[in-house]
């Protein structure tokens, strides 16, 4: 399948069954977010793994997405603003744009392996932080519930909808 179809293709799952996760498709969703570029390459990020069903309550908790509950394995991207490239004309930090580029790598092999999650932005950070340590000096920008589409499982109505091409793209 070309890229622009797969693109199409994909969807925020909110729907996942309790089938688990094979650990070698772990596997490759983790080498996914590690094979992501970052500026210089001073790759600033961390990917926690939450495969346990305690880490997962706790992950869940930071959220009201329900479909976070139950999700047979959780991952968390931050990035660290202390190992991050700087632009030096303005000194923007790039440690959330590189965490962004692994959450997108990891987003695009969970669908490419025939498994949903949904990017989630609507989480607590600080209730993260006090829940998991060893997530404090990062910039956390999305939790991932990972699974097996359900079988109600659907793209939401406004999925395919965008805005005039008009309002988004400016030649120049």
């Amino acid at each position: 399948m070309d890229f622009l179809t797969f693109a199409k293709e994909r969807y925020s799952v909110w729907s996942l069954s309790d089938r688990p996760v094979e650990p070698e498709k772990i596997e490759k969703i983790l080498e996914a977010g590690i094979a992501a570029p970052t500026a210089t390459n001073a790759q600033p990020f961390k990917i926690w793994a939450l495969e346990s069903e305690d880490a997962r309550e706790k992950a869940a908790s930071t959220t009201p997405c329900a479909f976070v509950k139950g999700a047979p394995v959780v991952f968390v991207i931050g990035g660290d603003p202390g190992k991050a490239w700087k632009r030096p004309f303005d000194r923007h930090n790039f440690a959330d744009v590189d965490a962004a580029i692994v959450a997108t790598h990891i987003m695009l092999e969970v669908h490419d392996l025939g498994l949903g999650t949904c990017w989630v932005g609507f989480f607590d950070p600080a209730k993260m932080k006090q829940l998991f340590p060893q997530m404090e000096k990062y910039e956390l920008v999305c939790v991932f519930a990972v699974g097996y589409p359900a079988e109600d499982a659907a793209p939401s109505e406004r999925h395919a909808l965008t805005r005039p091409r008009e309002e988004l793209v400016e030649t120049l």
